[in-house]
């Protein structure tokens, strides 16, 4: 699925997060730790920051809620085998942008606040205020013309502040060991759009080194955007209520449900239809949800409770 940049104007009337915030009991600000390096209060003029680049879910998004009254907060909505990318371009702005990142199948309560339906997706926080950017990975000149036009909302709103980067590299987004080359080639290949180039370096990968469960997984999330690509959420849910028994309408919504961070929507329908559908049905089912596993993970107590369940239904 291809979407167009939003227009940073659909800031106005957007939904407050702050009830998200209070509902998730996150903590205030000032309890967030210092930066690392900090010895005291930030310069004048800059506003105090544990790092340009934080990982945050339903509770710790609270910290960057307050910071985005000092500068704007880009939000940027990932899922397990599709790694952040936009730190080191938000490094590059000089603590006048700070960038949360956030794995939406761990962040419900997020991807729904945002709205979001599929990874990758990115939004801003200005003062408090969402707004959507775009969804997928635009080329870098076209992303930094939307970060521009997001700096100039942000000054028309007088969040104008600038973070305290003087703690050096540890204040910016964190050193990462290099990706295996196909590892590489299928994120590049993510970033730009080109989901079918991607699948096809995770199953080299495999081909190479058939146990790694991060070509595993990446595989998984790589088909399911292939899956996806140049379809709407509309269609894909009108499709789905028209047929409540057909198998491919129920997995196509799924793979949107799951896309958009909502794990239990998506092991729920699929669960759901499982036992009206026939054995071709009802394997594309068995399979599909395996793929899901490996995406949310083994442990997560969602996918324990639908593996139970579908052992269940099997025999």
């Amino acid at each position: 699925m291809t979407d167009a940049p939003f227009s940073p104007a659909a800031m106005r009337g957007a939904v407050d997060l702050t009830s998200l915030v209070r509902a998730a009991a996150a903590p205030p600000a000032s309890a967030a730790p210092p930066a690392p390096g900090g010895g005291g209060p930030a310069a004048s003029g800059a506003a105090p920051t544990g790092g340009l680049v934080r990982d945050v879910d339903d509770v710790s998004f609270g910290e960057m809620l307050e910071l985005s009254s000092q500068v704007p907060v880009i939000v940027e909505f990932y899922a397990q085998g599709l790694a952040p990318s936009l730190g080191a371009i938000i490094a590059s702005y000089g603590g006048r942008l700070a960038l949360a990142t956030v794995d939406g199948n761990r962040a419900p309560q997020l991807a729904q606040a945002f709205q979001v339906q599929q990874v990758p997706a990115v939004a801003a926080v200005i003062g408090g205020r969402p707004m959507q950017l775009f969804v997928g990975m635009p080329a870098e000149a076209e992303l930094r013309s939307v970060l521009e036009e997001v700096l100039q909302v942000a000054a028309q709103n007088g969040v104008t502040g600038v973070l305290d980067v003087a703690a050096g590299e540890d204040a910016a987004a964190p050193v990462e060991e290099p990706l295996a080359p196909l590892h590489q080639e299928a994120y590049d290949a993510i970033s730009r759009g080109d989901y079918a180039a991607a699948v096809e370096a995770y199953r080299q990968q495999l081909a190479q080194a058939p146990r790694d469960q991060e070509a595993v997984a990446g595989l998984a999330q790589a088909s399911l955007l292939l899956r996806l690509d140049g379809a709407t959420a509309a269609g894909l849910r009108d499709a789905a209520a028209a047929g409540p028994h057909d198998a491919d309408a129920q997995l196509a919504v799924a793979d949107l449900d799951l896309s958009g961070g909502h794990v239990e929507d998506a092991y729920g329908r699929l669960l759901d239809v499982f036992p009206h559908l026939d054995a071709e049905g009802r394997t594309a089912v068995r399979t599909r949800l395996l793929d899901y596993f490996e995406i949310v993970g083994a442990e997560d107590p969602r996918t324990i409770a639908a593996r139970r369940r579908l052992t269940a239904l099997l025999y």
